[in-house]
């Protein structure tokens, strides 16, 4: 640095040629002349010594192309390299944007990168939803853990997703999740979307009860329209897998931290709908918008609940209210979710029948004992155990195919009660 400054100094009180100084200094004129210039420009500072590696690579980003991938994550601070790469293909197909791993290099340089949490993973123990093989297979549905507005207003997110295109359907708050409101909701949806073959939701109220099959008044409603009630296995959320993800999404983008009162939530909730649908690619879905890939179903919502029929070889009775039905000269106690409702009584020996409500098999009936006992047992009385107590409402049952509800259609008269 010394040396440089004097051979400045030496140069401007013009006593040497250029070459004579170079001489004296053992340096070439190109480099005297690198000197002298980078004085000029920039004063004693120039004369630091500086990298000689390329101040920019060959493949490195734009600065423009820096910029907007920029902007674009601080508009979707959870949105990872690959996402942002597909929007910016999306907007702008003719351009040549940088891989993913570029982008995500650049995040990092930037500080925008937040680290995950380190999640528990373990091997699922079935392959779940599988039958979803198309739009409108399977729906799910659930209430989002509740929380409460900056005014201190409690909010509980109902939400309606397609559990094939993840399509989320609806994402309301209720001011009670009742059946009323709840049925409201889904029939808003069902006008606008038509009817699924299956709903996949938890046991809790309103999608399920305690009654005989969980059966609830909501899910009565859905097996009168031909839909199929799949209840997940108590303490399993993994059975509902994809929508429990979009429900950790919906938290981060709308809940933390929540609005200020409940019109505002609903308007944070019908943004991320709006966002989450049309907007946000999904790599299970090859990087598309659940909006292009769903599709409204076919069967369109009647303008009257039909009523269940039942064929010939069955006997059929209604309901009263408090939930008994007429056996003869006795009343019969099957299940007060059920008042108003007509089921069908197949035989299969004779002591017992199947008890259908629509086509579904929801209990058996001990026709000498005058009483209901669910389909599934822990036990199966036989002869000379007319006397033993049924157990409790089971569980629902986890079969291979993952239709995980023990209500289901059935195909042909069930297998015969043996005893």
């Amino acid at each position: 640095m010394e040396e440089k400054l004097r051979f400045i100094f030496e140069h401007q009180r013009q006593e040497h040629t250029m070459t004579e100084l170079c001489a004296r200094y053992e340096i070439t004129r190109q480099t005297g002349y690198v000197w002298l210039r980078r004085y000029l420009q920039a004063g004693a500072a120039g004369l630091l010594e500086q990298s000689r590696a390329a101040q920019r690579h060959h493949n490195q980003m734009a600065e423009e192309i820096e910029q907007q991938v920029l902007r674009l994550r601080q508009a979707h601070m959870r949105w990872g390299p690959r996402k942002l790469k597909r929007i910016l293909e999306r907007d702008e197909p003719g351009r040549s944007w940088p891989a993913a791993s570029t982008i995500g290099a650049l995040l990092q340089r930037e500080g925008l990168v937040v680290p995950r949490r380190k999640r528990v993973r373990t091997a699922p123990y079935s392959e779940p939803l599988a039958h979803a093989d198309g739009p409108n297979r399977v729906w799910c549905a659930d209430f989002k853990g509740w929380f409460r507005t900056a005014d201190g207003e409690r909010i509980d997110p109902l939400t309606i997703s397609d559990a094939h295109s993840r399509y989320l359907l609806r994402c309301q708050a209720v001011e009670k999740t009742d059946t009323a409101r709840t049925q409201a909701i889904f029939e808003a949806a069902f006008r606008e979307y038509g009817l699924p073959v299956a709903i996949r939701t938890d046991n809790g109220a309103p999608f399920a009860t305690h009654a005989l099959a969980g059966l609830s008044r909501l899910a009565v409603w859905w097996i009168k329209l031909g839909i199929t009630p799949e209840r997940i296995a108590a303490g399993h959320p993994e059975q509902n897998g994809r929508h429990e993800r979009m429900h950790r999404t919906l938290k981060q983008e709308t809940a933390n931290p929540p609005a200020a009162n409940r019109r505002k939530q609903q308007r944070a909730l019908d943004r991320f709908r709006q966002e989450y649908n049309e907007v946000r690619p999904h790599e299970a879905l090859g990087m598309r918008t659940p909006a292009e890939v769903y599709a409204p179903s076919p069967r369109k919502f009647p303008e009257q609940v039909p009523e269940p029929e039942y064929p010939g070889n069955m006997l059929v009775r209604s309901v009263r209210r408090k939930g008994h039905f007429r056996w003869k000269h006795d009343e019969v106690f099957l299940s007060e979710v059920l008042w108003g409702e007509r089921v069908g009584l197949l035989q299969e020996n004779d002591r017992w029948f199947t008890v259908y409500f629509a086509q579904h098999p929801i209990a058996l009936f001990d026709s000498q004992q005058l009483r209901v006992a669910p389909l599934h047992t822990s036990s199966q009385p036989g002869e000379g155990e007319g006397d033993a107590s049924p157990s409790p409402s089971p569980g629902p049952l986890v079969e291979r195919n993952q239709k995980v509800s023990d209500m289901r259609p059935v195909q042909g008269s069930p297998r015969p009660y043996r005893h």
